[in-house]
C-alpha cells in the first residue's frame, strides 16, 4: 500500500471519528444561542481544559514554534513561556469573566465591554477588531496544515488540497452542534496531539541520537549559538513578539469565550489547572522538536518546513509519522473551528444585534451567526492561500501569529479597566482600540520599526495613553460601573476564588 494512501486513510479515519463525536454531542444541543455558542455554560472541567488547550495550542506549536526554534534558537522557548506566564492573568481575570458572564448573560467579551461602558459603538469596534486580526491567525492554522500534509505525503496532497480539506472539516464540525461539538472534538484532538508529539519526540531522541542525554550533548556541541542567552533573537524582536503573547489569554476572543463555558467554580479550577499542565509539556516538546530538526536537517530554506522534513526521515516510524500528522491536523482544525464559532457569534450579537437590528429575536440572531460561519471560512481560506505563497521571516507562522495578536492587544486596556477602573469611559475605550489598531496596522503593512520597536509596543503605548487621557476628560457610566464592580466585590470577597 502506498504511503500517500496510508495518509489518506488516517485522515479519513480521523474525520469519521470526529464526526461521530460531534454527532453524539448534538444530542444535548438546545435551541438557544447560548446553547449553540457556549454549550449553555454547562461544560465540565475535563472537557473545558482540553478545549481550552486545543483552541490555544494549534499548528503554531509543532510547526510554527518548532520552526522558530529551528531558525532562532532557545529564545523561542522564552517567547512561548511568556504565554504560560500570561496565564497568571487568567487566574486573576478568569473568575471575573466567568462571574459576570453568569450574572449578565454575556456571549462575547465585546458584549461585556459594550455593557460595561454603556456604548454599542464600543462593542461593535471590539468585534470588528477581532474580525480584522483573527483572519490572519486562522489562516496560519491552514498554512500549517498545508505545509505538513504536502510534506508528509511528498506532494501527493497539494498545499491547496490540504487547506481546503481542513477548512471543510472545521466548517462541518462547527455546524453540527456548535460549541458542544467543538468542545467534544477538541477534547479528542488535544489528547491526540499531545500523545502523538510525545511519542515522536521519544523516537527522535532515541533513534536519532541514542537517547535524551546524547541529544542534549549534541545540541551543546553542534549548535551552542542557538542555546546561549536568547539564541539568535535580538531583544527588540523578542519583546515585540512576546508582548502580545503575554496578554493572549485576555485579548483573544476564542480564548476569553472559553472562560464563560465551565459549569461551576470547580470546573473552572480544573480547566485552568489542566491547561497549565498540558501547555508546559507541549511547549517543551515543540521546542526540542525544533532543535532536533536543526541538528538532523540543517539548511532548510523555510524554517516552517522543519517538521515535515523531520517526519520524512527514516528514524521516525511511518505509523508515528501519520499519528503526528493527524495530531497537528487536529490541533489546527480545533483552533479554526473555535475561531469560526467565536467570530460568528460576534457578528450575530455584537454587530447585527447591537449595531444593525436591536429588535432581532434570538432565533434570527442565531440564524445570522450560523450563516456567518461559511462566509468566514471562505475568507480564512483565501487569506491562507495568499499568505502561503509568501517567503521570509515576515510570513513565518510564529511571527504572523504574534502580529495578529498585536492588533487584539489593543483591547486589553479597555478589558482591564472594565474590571478595575470606575473612571473608565466609552470615549477612552473607543479611542484606544481604534487609535492603537490603526497604528499597529500601519506599522505592520509598511514594515516600519521606529527606534527598532515592533508595532505591538508602539500600539500598546498609544492605546494606554488614549484610554487614560480621554477617560479622565469624559464622563463615565457611573451607575453601570458601580453595579459591575460592586457585584464582583461581593462575589469575590477574598479577591478571587481560584
Amino acid at each position: 500500500m502506498s504511503e500517500s494512501l496510508f495518509v489518506w486513510l488516517a485522515i479519513l479515519l480521523y474525520i469519521a471519528l470526529g464526526i461521530t463525536v460531534a454527532v453524539l454531542a448534538r444530542r444535548k444541543l438546545g435551541a438557544g444561542i447560548n446553547d449553540f455558542f457556549l454549550g449553555n455554560r454547562e461544560i465540565g472541567g475535563f472537557v473545558s481544559a482540553l478545549t481550552y488547550a486545543a483552541t490555544t495550542y494549534s499548528a503554531f506549536m509543532m510547526v510554527g514554534l518548532a520552526g522558530l526554534t529551528y531558525k532562532l534558537g532557545v529564545g523561542a522557548l522564552g517567547f512561548e513561556l511568556t504565554y504560560l506566564c500570561g496565564l497568571v492573568l487568567v487566574v486573576f481575570f478568569g473568575p471575573r469573566f466567568w462571574l459576570v458572564g453568569q450574572k449578565f448573560d454575556y456571549l462575547t467579551h465585546a458584549q461585556l465591554l459594550m455593557d460595561r461602558y454603556q456604548s454599542r459603538a464600543v462593542g461593535i469596534v471590539a468585534a470588528v477588531l477581532c474580525l480584522v486580526f483573527l483572519i490572519p491567525y486562522a489562516a496560519i492554522q491552514l498554512m500549517g496544515i498545508g505545509y505538513l500534509l504536502a510534506g508528509v505525503s511528498k506532494g501527493a496532497i497539494t498545499l491547496f488540497g490540504a487547506m481546503l480539506l481542513a477548512i471543510l472539516v472545521a466548517l462541518v464540525w462547527s455546524n453540527i452542534a456548535g460549541l458542544r461539538s467543538v468542545a467534544w472534538t477538541d477534547a479528542l484532538q488535544a489528547l491526540i496531539m499531545l500523545l502523538a508529539s510525545l511519542a515522536a519526540l521519544c523516537f527522535l531522541a532515541y533513534r536519532g541520537f541514542g537517547g535524551f542525554g546524547n541529544f542534549f550533548l549534541t545540541m551543546n556541541e553542534e549548535i551552542p549559538q542557538l542555546l546561549a542567552g536568547p539564541g539568535l533573537f535580538k531583544f527588540n524582536v523578542f519583546f515585540g513578539l512576546a508582548l502580545p503573547w503575554l496578554f493572549f489569554s485576555v485579548s483573544n476572543p476564542q480564548v476569553t469565550q472559553r472562560l464563560f463555558i465551565p459549569k461551576s467554580v470547580t470546573a473552572f479550577k480544573q480547566m485552568i489547572a489542566g491547561f497549565l499542565v498540558f501547555g508546559f509539556i507541549y511547549t517543551f516538546v515543540s521546542v526540542l522538536w525544533g532543535f532536533g530538526a536543526r541538528l538532523l536537517i540543517p539548511g532548510l530554506d523555510q524554517a516552517d518546513k522543519a517538521t515535515p522534513a523531520l517526519l520524512a526521515l527514516p528514524i521516525i516510524p511511518k505509523a508515528i509519522v501519520i499519528i503526528v500528522m493527524v495530531g497537528i491536523l487536529a490541533a489546527a482544525i480545533s483552533t479554526i473551528d473555535s475561531i469560526l464559532l467565536t467570530l460568528s457569534s460576534m457578528c450575530a450579537r455584537d454587530i447585527y444585534k447591537h449595531g444593525i437590528n436591536p429588535r432581532a429575536s434570538e432565533e434570527i440572531e442565531l440564524r445570522v451567526g450560523k450563516g456567518m460561519i461559511p462566509i468566514l471560512a471562505i475568507i480564512f481560506f483565501v487569506f491562507a492561500y495568499w499568505a502561503a505563497g509568501k517567503r521570509g521571516l515576515a510570513f513565518m507562522i510564529a511571527p504572523l501569529s504574534s502580529a495578529a495578536s498585536a492588533g487584539l492587544l489593543m483591547a486589553v486596556p479597555s478589558i482591564i479597566g472594565a474590571f478595575f477602573w470606575r473612571r473608565a469611559t466609552a470615549a477612552g475605550a473607543l479611542s484606544s482600540m481604534v487609535g492603537g489598531a490603526i497604528l499597529v496596522l500601519t506599522l505592520q503593512v509598511s514594515d516600519i520599526r521606529p527606534l527598532g520597536l515592533w508595532p505591538a509596543v508602539w500600539g500598546l503605548m498609544l492605546c494606554i495613553a488614549l484610554y487614560v487621557s480621554l477617560s479622565l476628560y469624559t464622563r463615565p457610566p457611573a451607575q453601570k460601573a458601580e453595579e459591575f464592580l460592586q457585584y464582583l466585590q461581593k462575589a469575590l470577597p477574598r479577591g478571587n476564588f481560584i
